[in-house]
């Protein structure tokens, strides 16, 4: 990293998502959407930080995992936090979140989303989280998502049958 860089990972990594006088913060309304622990999500929004600073250091598209998509949709809600008190105050840059076109496109993101974690590891010298930042395939495979109201209906796994 050059110095310049990591003063800008230090006001990426300093900046506060959770407003301190919330009694329901964002790290705890990530938790409760996603299902996660409050650990799993404190651990995801530093993922999500480092995803932000490798898109502002970089000069190509980055991915997100689907975790860090989870944190950056949920921070898009957050308009002040996200667009005045981080891009424009934190990192002077706006960062746009966009969506996919459909299937046709499925190859450019594996691609985008293998270069995002050859990129992160050039950059923290170390592999990302597998918990948070899933191969390739899982990536691209195993997200289907549905929104469900939990209090409302049960929610059961499919059984796998062995051929």
């Amino acid at each position: 990293m050059t110095e310049a860089q990591k003063l800008l990972w230090d006001k990426i990594r300093s900046f506060e998502i959770d407003d301190v006088d919330s009694s329901f913060t964002f790290t705890d309304r990530l938790a409760r959407e996603n299902d996660w622990t409050l650990e799993y999500s404190i651990r995801t929004v530093l993922e999500y930080k480092k995803f932000l600073f490798l898109i502002a250091i970089s000069d190509f598209p980055q991915t997100p995992s689907d975790q860090i998509d989870q944190v950056w949709h949920l921070h898009l809600l957050y308009t002040q936090s996200y667009w005045i008190d981080f891009c424009q105050n934190t990192i002077n840059k706006q960062i746009h979140h966009g969506p996919t076109k459909g299937a046709e496109e499925k190859m450019l993101f594996k691609e985008q989303y293998m270069r995002t974690l050859a990129f992160y590891e050039s950059i923290f010298l170390k592999k990302p989280p597998k918990d948070i930042w899933v191969d390739v395939e899982t990536r691209f495979k195993e997200i289907h998502f549905t929104r469900i109201n939990r209090r409302k209906y049960w929610i059961l796994p499919k059984l796998r049958f062995l051929k």
